[in-house]
């Protein structure tokens, strides 16, 4: 695949004088809680709106080493529901972003702290391709604990080579992840 939903860098638009470093950190498990509160409360905030919650990214992924930012895909029925969920969910202190073309239709929301993001929320319609390839990563690097470790070891190196610059770390990111895709059972 040529655009692979993982090439947004998180930190566009927080800070005027460019963009912050990326910071990693080893698994935190607070960050399964963090998932589950964040679904709690778009949930109720989203009346109905939102049908179906999931945590994805290397923070869904226990033992390895992230970026702190906790990765939501929120489900909603149609694109109907798509502008009254994002209105819901920016009353929690999210704010609307830039999407990456792969979304096909949907928002991205982040909710910053100290000028970073701590979590985003990749808001499509049920049925949107991108879901599918998010699920089906973070399921493959849960299922396959060699891959995660393999995964996590070039992420770190690629961290470090690009001395933690978002855009490059960012692009690396992207080519490891359609290497992955490649490795998934039933890949082209």
């Amino acid at each position: 695949m040529t655009s692979p939903p993982f090439d947004l860098t998180p930190w566009e638009g927080f800070d005027s004088d460019g963009p912050v470093a990326v910071r990693l950190m080893h698994h935190d498990a607070r960050w399964k809680q963090e998932f589950e509160q964040t679904r709690s409360s778009i949930l109720q905030s989203c009346q109905g709106h939102v049908t179906q919650i999931d945590h994805v990214g290397s923070t869904a992924i226990s033992g390895l080493i992230a970026q702190p930012i906790i990765d939501v895909v929120a489900i909603v029925a149609d694109l109907s529901s798509l502008d009254a969920a994002s209105l819901h969910i920016e009353g929690l202190n999210y704010r609307v972003v830039d999407s990456p073309d792969w979304l096909h239709h949907s928002l991205v929301l982040q909710k910053p702290r100290h000028g970073e993001p701590t979590h985003q929320v990749f808001l499509m319609v049920q049925g949107n391709p991108a879901h599918h390839r998010l699920m089906r990563m973070r399921d493959f690097l849960r299922n396959t604990p060699e891959v995660a470790l393999e995964f996590e070891s070039t992420k770190v190196e690629q961290w470090k080579r690009k001395n933690a610059a978002p855009d490059e770390y960012e692009q690396d990111k992207a080519i490891v992840f359609t290497q992955l895709e490649d490795q998934m059972p039933g890949s082209l």
